[in-house]
């Protein structure tokens, strides 16, 4: 199994313009989710709150940098480009599920108790995207 790793240097392969397009992309979703929140209320506006605000934004930029990466070394990368960004869309998938845990756990417990619902639903976040990742991995040894 694959451990998870963090690393940074990617963060040194973007440009400038890529971060704002991100910072950008994930504001506008904000105040559109502001505005559909004041519209129709708190309970329409929360489901927009789980709207992936960045990913279209980083999936074209993830397939940008492979495309790039594999042209310096003189590969056309295009292929690459595209199965990288597919694999952090099946992230964001499993991420999903994990944030449906936490909305079903929050909502059934913060009627009892504010705090303990957010540590809660946390907890049912994380071992549902754990474990939704875990089942990912075990399909693709099938």
């Amino acid at each position: 199994m694959t451990p998870v790793r963090i690393s940074f240097s990617s963060l040194r392969e973007g440009h400038p313009y890529e971060y704002l397009v991100r910072f950008a992309l994930g504001g506008a979703a904000t105040v559109l989710t502001g505005l559909i929140s004041s519209r129709y209320g708190p309970s329409i506006g929360g489901l927009f709150l789980a709207l992936p605000a960045i990913f279209c934004a980083s999936a074209t930029l993830i397939e940008k940098h492979e495309i790039r990466r594999k042209r310096k070394a003189g590969l056309p990368g295009r292929r690459r480009g595209q199965e990288a960004a597919a694999l952090d869309a099946a992230g964001a998938a499993l991420g999903a599920w994990g944030m449906l845990a936490f909305a079903f756990v929050f909502c059934a417990i913060v009627e009892t108790s504010i705090s303990a619902a957010f540590v809660a639903a946390s907890l049912a976040w994380l071992v549902v995207s754990m474990a939704a990742w875990y089942a990912r991995q075990l399909h693709l040894r099938l």
